[in-house]
């Protein structure tokens, strides 16, 4: 119990419940809408935003904040509007939009002299939050959980039949476009803990381990929300218990919980797929 007697223990426990049960509720849109390698390449994008912000209005909490919003969005969009105006596919233009803009801002960054901050952005450093940092996951959480939630039934529909829910009236572009941006927040509110190099696993790894033991939709949502909050927690005590890092202790023990279900899930793991065709 030794770490939680240390205030940056705690704040690091308390992120890591935050982050995890944000991501692990929106983990449930993106393994339904089949949209994890393009979220995946929002992550990465994150990068050459901090870059250029830090470049225009020096380091600091709002500038790597914004600058990472603005990129993310800007691929995103940008590679929506070649696919339209080309004989390019959105994921082909977006894996050569953030290919392009992560190398040039790991060489933008290289050459500004944050070599050592560029490592916490690119894996994580959750030791480091201050009190403050705590404040802006908090309201972060707060805010994507609650619009999530208001929105959860249009936004389900948009999901599963968007052509049935355009009838209804339900404004499905209006809605993929909050939905993305709604992602893009909380993959910005993960720097601190997983870095935008591991974000990735702890917005897809919650959601799709529940999806291996339930049918359920509503267990989805929520029990990636329990599964990413407490398993981060752990991993924080983790981290400290073996002395490794604990963003990637956080996708590890995630990526652990995945190999459980695939394996011992009663209805679709491995193990137990294989026991039903014996019978």
């Amino acid at each position: 119990m030794e770490p939680l007697r240390h205030p940056f223990n705690q704040r690091a426990i308390i992120a890591a419940l935050l982050i995890g049960f944000t991501n692990g509720y929106a983990s449930a849109f993106v393994v339904l809408r089949k949209s994890a390698l393009k979220v995946g390449s929002l992550s990465h994008a994150l990068l050459p935003g901090i870059a250029v912000a830090i470049l225009v209005a020096g380091l600091n909490d709002w500038s790597a904040f914004l600058g990472s919003l603005f990129a993310a969005l800007l691929i995103g969009l940008g590679s929506l509007a070649v696919s339209r105006g080309s004989r390019i596919d959105q994921d082909s233009a977006l894996a050569i939009l953030y290919t392009a803009a992560f190398s040039g801002g790991i060489i933008l960054l290289r050459r500004l002299g944050v070599t050592q901050e560029m490592d916490e952005w690119l894996f994580g450093n959750i030791m480091g939050l201050r009190d403050s940092d705590l404040w802006t996951n908090f309201w972060i959480s707060f805010g994507a959980l609650g619009l999530l939630t208001a929105l959860h039934r249009p936004l389900l529909m948009t999901l599963f039949d968007a052509e049935v829910a355009a009838t209804l009236g339900v404004p499905v572009r209006a809605l993929n476009y909050l939905l993305l941006a709604v992602l893009i927040v909380v993959l910005i509110s993960s720097l601190q803990a997983v870095g935008c190099m591991l974000a990735l696993g702890l917005l897809v790894t919650p959601a799709a381990t529940v999806y291996l033991l339930t049918d359920s939709t509503n267990a989805m949502f929520w029990g990636g929300s329990l599964l990413g909050g407490l398993a981060s927690a752990f991993a924080v005590l983790v981290g400290w218990w073996l002395n490794i890092e604990q963003g990637p202790a956080i996708v590890l023990v995630l990526g652990a919980c995945f190999l459980a279900a695939f394996l011992f899930s009663p209805k679709y793991g491995l193990l137990g797929r294989s026991r039903n065709k014996a019978r």
